[in-house]
């Protein structure tokens, strides 16, 4: 089950974009939110407001990717890193089984997202390289 709201940051100056209007999509977007907002070592942080252009393989034409969040973070040495970071379930950050005997329409529409993701994923690792950034995918692993 999906679970959507606002979110209203209690320190709305860290905030890049509208802070009222700040949308989470899950209950671990909402966690990391409350993490960004509360953590005195994230300098900054945004929600969809980096919007990335990648060509879909399902139909080869340009789309934007807006990533679920930009980070700045200060290091414990000082040192100040900005990441980009997309909140995903552990399923989905994997490839569909190859070739089951019997392929479903939930075995295509899986194929169809991990293609969709897969690209999107390249294009967000490619434009945090350029800026010397750094592009990672966090699941409920890292958010529990």
């Amino acid at each position: 089950m999906a679970y959507k709201g606002r979110y209203s940051p209690l320190n709305p100056k860290k905030y890049q974009g509208n802070p009222t209007n700040i949308i989470y999509r899950s209950l671990w977007e909402r966690k990391f939110m409350v993490w960004c907002d509360m953590n005195s070592d994230v300098i900054k942080w945004g929600s969809e407001e980096t919007v990335i252009p990648y060509i879909s393989p399902l139909d080869n034409k340009r789309h934007r990717y807006f990533v679920d969040f930009y980070i700045q973070v200060r290091t414990k040495e000082g040192i100040l890193k900005s990441y980009l970071v997309e909140v995903k379930p552990k399923k989905y950050t994997k490839p569909p089984e190859k070739s089951p005997t019997r392929k479903s329409k939930s075995w295509f529409g899986e194929v169809k997202a991990w293609g969709i993701n897969s690209a999107k994923w390249k294009a967000a690792s490619e434009y945090a390289k350029d800026r010397h950034w750094e592009f990672i995918i966090l699941t409920e692993d890292h958010l529990k």
